[in-house]
């Protein structure tokens, strides 16, 4: 079942490098609109994009997470880590969804970058428990063969 931990490692890699993605894009977005000069046309077209990339990870990272938990352990553990990611996939999906409110109501925004936030906070979180509970998965020699 290592293929299946590999799958999340990737995952979690490719998240946390889209989470940083989505940040600084986030940003320049938030400084070219505060100092009244509009991004590059390329920028708003990215950061949503990066935006659905976020979702899609979060929920194939949260369905390993199941399966791999039911396949080990026979049923679901309620560990740290399931409380995390659950977290996490929450976060993800209402900041998407307050995302795609922004252009029609105006407190979308500032709910969108509230939970932004918080997600990366969670994440540490997220990382923390993950790596507990992927350690014992790992083979001896600490190889990912």
């Amino acid at each position: 079942m290592l293929w299946l931990w590999k799958i999340a490692a990737w995952s979690m890699g490719l998240s946390t490098l889209t989470i940083t993605l989505l940040s600084i894009s986030g940003y320049q977005l938030w400084r070219g609109r505060h100092r009244g000069k509009p991004a590059k046309v390329w920028l708003y077209k990215a950061h949503p994009a990066l935006g659905k990339i976020l979702v899609f990870l979060t929920l194939l990272l949260w369905s390993v997470g199941f399966y791999g938990t039911v396949q080990d352990h026979g049923h679901l553990r309620f560990s740290a880590h399931f409380w995390a990611g659950s977290a996490m996939v929450l976060l993800v999906c209402t900041s998407a969804w307050a995302a795609f409110q922004i252009p029609r109501r105006s407190w979308a925004r500032s709910l969108h970058l509230s939970l932004n936030g918080l997600m990366v906070c969670l994440l540490f979180w997220v990382l923390a428990t993950g790596w507990v509970v992927v350690q014992p998965h790992l083979p001896a020699s600490g190889a990912w063969g």
